[in-house]
Formats: structure tokens, C-alpha cells, sequence
């Protein structure tokens, strides 16, 4: 652990947890989602997804700031 890390933590179960193996080299990260039917997304695919956020936050950020609703729809 690093001494010089600011750790924040939020009351409550975590939501997301990243599953990090590091015994095993070929083993893949993982993100697990906390519910009541509990998911475990591979690492690649939440990149994925959250590559795709970004390219619509992208998106519709340049929508506003022209003024074209339209664009964010």
C-alpha cells in the first residue's frame, strides 16, 4: 500500500469492485457488479462500454456547446 495514496471511502457496500489477479499472470481482470444477481464483467468488456461513455459524453458535450440539440438525442 502506498503511504502517499489518498484514499476517500463512501458509506455504504461498493458497487463496483475491480478483481485485480495477481497470482496468477494469465488470469484476466475483472469488474464485479454488486446486486442481487450478482455479475462479474470481464475486464476488456467494461473498457468497452466505458470507451463508448466517453465517445458519447464527447458527443453530446460538442452538441451543446454548438447548440444543436438534435445532436444529442
Amino acid at each position: 500500500m502506498n503511504p502517499d495514496a489518498t484514499e476517500t471511502y463512501l458509506p455504504g457496500a461498493a458497487f463496483l469492485v475491480a478483481l485485480v489477479p495477481d497470482e496468477d499472470p494469465n488470469l484476466q481482470p475483472a469488474i464485479r457488479v454488486y446486486s442481487p444477481d450478482e455479475r462479474v464483467v470481464p475486464y476488456e468488456i467494461m473498457r468497452w462500454f466505458m470507451e463508448q461513455v466517453a465517445d458519447q459524453v464527447e458527443r453530446c458535450r460538442i452538441g451543446f456547446e454548438q447548440e444543436e440539440p438534435e445532436a444529442v438525442d
